[in-house]
């Protein structure tokens, strides 16, 4: 399972890059309420897309 990921996340390197950007910006940083909402969305909307491709629990 944790090859398939490491696998999906270097095929994808700009959008694991804005994940990862995103991730740390929100955990270590207090920017704005609304900017902070818009990029939790993008968080969101990353991780949903990542989870749709890699498909860990297909059957």
């Amino acid at each position: 399972m944790f090859k398939k990921i490491i696998t999906g996340l270097i095929e994808r390197p700009v959008l694991t890059s804005v994940f990862v950007t995103d991730f740390f910006i929100l955990l270590f940083h207090r920017p704005p309420i609304v900017f902070s909402l818009v990029m939790l969305g993008s968080l969101v909307v990353m991780c949903m897309y990542f989870g749709q491709k890699l498909e860990l629990f297909k059957n």
